[in-house]
């Protein structure tokens, strides 16, 4: 159970980080899952030519276009991934953040992020909810380390409290992506931190957040796990890409 003071941590600041929440060994078995699955190409895969993001590969056939970013659909690829997503002890975190009916969207995350020492692009400062399209930009996202993550390897920075701040559209680019260059995104910016984890910690985060990385500098792939979830009383809008998948109720 997440104590009082992680409880608030999570509302100030936008996000918490449990330490030792799963096992080395339970880790280890997830990357080499992780690799075999690579080793296969077995799909779905989003490339980073696929990302779209600014300074990614243009396409598939560019240098560094068809390297591996996410083994998309975790829920699908193996059922000791999706009994990590919707069981104990996961469940009892996000109940004290969501409250009882916690869901769990597939439609989003739902992946083993697989950032590459061959080929990574940095990723801008953004909220999830940027593109997501639920009654309330309100989810939360579970992101396991599987190995270490540091500024070296790519991991995540962070804005504390920037979650509850007001953003105007004109601070943002036309991916949504936080301006780097306007004066009014300053301070924002310059409360940025990354957000160090040992193998096997686990970052709770909320959609609104707002969050980035940079490349992957090392020789070792960085793996990580990630899935998304929602209350009960927060539905994914219909017609939209938030509401493509089937959701997965955490009996």
């Amino acid at each position: 159970m997440l104590t009082s003071a992680q409880m608030l941590a999570f509302q100030r600041d936008g996000y918490v980080v449990v330490p030792a929440f799963s096992s080395p060994a339970l880790c280890e078995q997830i990357v080499a899952f992780a690799k075999d699955e690579l080793a296969k190409q077995a799909i779905p895969i989003e490339f980073e030519a696929d990302t779209r993001y600014p300074g990614a590969p243009e396409s598939r056939t560019a240098e560094g276009g068809a390297t591996a970013r996410r083994l998309l659909m975790a829920t699908e690829r193996s059922p000791q991934l999706l009994a990590w997503a919707t069981g104990e002890p996961l469940k009892s975190l996000l109940i004290q953040l969501l409250g009882e009916g916690v869901t769990l969207s597939q439609a989003h995350h739902n992946c083993i992020m697989t950032k590459q020492p061959a080929f990574s692009s940095t990723t801008g400062w953004h909220r999830d909810s940027r593109y997501w399209h639920f009654a309330r930009p309100e989810l939360v996202s579970a992101w396991l380390a599987l190995g270490n993550e540091q500024p070296e390897n790519g991991c995540l920075w962070v804005i504390p409290g920037s979650h509850r701040v007001v953003i105007d559209v004109n601070q943002l680019d036309q991916y949504q992506f936080l301006r780097t260059d306007l004066a009014v995104n300053e301070g924002l910016l310059s409360a940025a931190l990354p957000v160090p984890l040992v193998q096997g910690d686990l970052l709770l985060f909320h959609s609104n957040l707002f969050h980035a990385a940079g490349r992957n500098t090392t020789g070792m792939t960085k793996f990580s796990m990630v899935f998304t979830y929602r209350s009960a009383d927060n539905p994914p809008k219909a017609g939209t890409r938030s509401a493509l998948k089937p959701e997965i109720p955490l009996a």
